[in-house]
């Protein structure tokens, strides 16, 4: 029992089966995920003055380019952990999708539609902020589903349980001595919390203090960035490396102080200007019916 107590164990396998259903868990938490800041972005946006529709349709846009676009980063920058077959490139349901390219694909797409709605694009940035950083805690249970993308071997009370099966693409030197369960950093689990945190903060922020829109958009790139700079020292799944660091936290690294200085002189240093949004515009309010009366046929 202390044993138990003591670690954190993994799931066997990543899948479910309900009757002739398998489910595969690592979706399910994406999909979860999205849902999440689904609901978050929508109740936000309200508050702005927004209509939920205009969420829906950022939302399967942004989710279709986003997966796209996370599919294409960790193919790109881990070329050699695809699958050897036809379909390796596109196997989301193995893992492997990178956050960079899924909030920039997706927030590519959600622009462009909110663009067209005739809306602020700066001022739904804003609103969907903390609904990202929320998706993004939720989805990293999908790697505790998958034993991977765990930290190095420690003894701590809260060590995570990965079976021998899921430790042949890490180092030997990482390894057990005995062939069998190790116990490791459970970085899902330290992300997840960070996360959360950020979500609060945000929202915290975002009610008390006069943001200028996307200020918080930055903000929430600065806290989740910081967060993954440490995460990467922690990790030891294969990563391409410069100047030995981890590719991630050059990135991550890189974008904090983009999004760090953009924050700084975006809030303090730039004049204010007329333009700046503060509410949703008004959805124009068009008759109930699309076709002239005239040209309805009985």
């Amino acid at each position: 029992m202390t044993a138990l107590l003591a670690s954190i164990p993994s799931p066997h396998k990543g899948t479910v089966s309900i009757g002739p259903l398998t489910l595969h868990m690592y979706g399910v938490m994406l999909l979860l995920a999205i849902l999440a800041c689904l609901l978050l972005t929508a109740w936000r946006w309200r508050r702005l003055g927004g209509d939920t529709d205009l969420v829906l349709r950022v939302a399967v846009w942004g989710v279709a380019f986003g997966v796209l676009g996370a599919r294409l980063y960790h193919d790109a920058t881990s070329w050699d952990q695809v699958p050897h077959t036809w379909w390796g490139p596109f196997a989301v349901w193995k893992g492997g999708l990178g956050v960079w390219g899924g909030i920039l694909f997706g927030s590519l797409a959600g622009a462009v539609v909110v663009k067209r709605s005739g809306q602020s694009v700066r001022l739904f940035m804003d609103a969907i902020a903390p609904g990202l950083l929320l998706a993004q805690a939720i989805g990293r249970w999908g790697n505790w589903w998958n034993q991977e993308l765990y930290g190095k071997p420690t003894n701590l009370p809260w060590k995570l349980e990965i079976d021998a099966a899921h430790q042949t693409s890490i180092s030997a030197q990482y390894r057990p001595i005995t062939p069998g369960t190790g116990y490791y950093q459970p970085t899902f689990l330290y992300e997840f919390l960070y996360d959360l945190a950020g979500v609060g903060l945000m929202l915290f922020i975002g009610s008390r203090f006069r943001i200028r829109p996307p200020g918080l958009f930055a903000l929430y790139v600065s806290f989740y960035t910081l967060g993954r700079f440490f995460e990467e020292l922690l990790r030891i799944d294969p990563s391409h490396e410069f100047l030995g660091l981890r590719l991630n936290a050059w990135v991550s690294l890189v974008l904090f102080i983009a999004s760090t200085s953009f924050f700084v002189w975006w809030q303090f240093i730039r004049p204010p200007a007329g333009d700046e949004p503060r509410r949703a515009r008004p959805v124009p309010q068009g008759p109930t019916m699309a076709i002239p009366k005239g040209r309805v046929r009985s």
